[in-house]
């Protein structure tokens, strides 16, 4: 059995030197590349990077609330697992509404810039992905950290594939479509994480909530 079923053996696991450093690591690579990565979009005109952009805006925000929780007890973790979640599928739907914005628009993006700021953005998750991989069998905080994180490299993949596709077909198509799996991604592991942070949550009905930091 996971060790994540017992609340102090979860607790002592999330709270540990070693994934309180990778946590601070993946929170300045996440904020570096939300500036960079931003700019970059809004320049290019690309809705896969702006979508790619806000994720590492959600994914820097995320790792700051696991920061925040970790050595509370699991109906605080799990609660703040909760609302990373919700926050993951509020950010699909922004996603899909760029989309439309854009198609209705004509836009059709720059697809070098697309492909120099995709690989840097892979490159980065990558990182981030490697550092957190340790730490994937966690409670629902650090599953959802590490869900995230791997999210995130498919987004990448799929954001440097739009690059090929836009610069082959002269259109926005491969940009929008992208950013349209890119928003189903997201919705698909908020439901994930929201599940889990829920049956956790319920699993300690009854406990004070109070915090066990250590």
């Amino acid at each position: 059995m996971p060790c994540c079923a017992s609340d102090s053996c979860a607790s002592s696991a999330g709270s540990s030197p070693r994934f309180r450093r990778v946590l601070w690591i993946a929170l300045a690579i996440n904020a570096g590349m939300f500036l960079a990565e931003i700019v970059a979009g809004m320049l290019a005109g690309s809705a896969a990077l702006q979508a790619d952009a806000l994720d590492f805006f959600a994914d820097a925000t995320n790792y700051a609330i696991s920061l925040f929780v970790l050595g509370m007890s699991l109906r605080w973790r799990a609660g703040a697992a909760w609302i990373k979640g919700a926050s993951m599928g509020l950010f699909g739907m922004w996603v899909l509404v760029t989309v439309v914005w854009h198609i209705a628009n004509g836009s059709v993006p720059h697809a070098p810039t697309m492909g120099v700021i995709g690989t840097l953005a892979l490159v980065a998750n990558l990182i981030c992905l490697f550092l957190l991989m340790a730490f994937r069998d966690g409670d629902a905080n650090m599953r959802s950290v590490w869900i995230c994180s791997r999210n995130d490299v498919v987004a990448n993949v799929a954001v440097l594939l739009a690059a090929l596709g836009v610069f082959g077909t002269g259109t926005g198509w491969p940009d929008f479509i992208v950013a349209s799996l890119m928003a189903v991604l997201a919705l698909q592991g908020a439901a994930a994480i929201l599940r889990d942070a829920t049956r956790e949550w319920r699993s300690t009905a009854g406990h004070s909530g109070v915090p066990v930091l250590k």
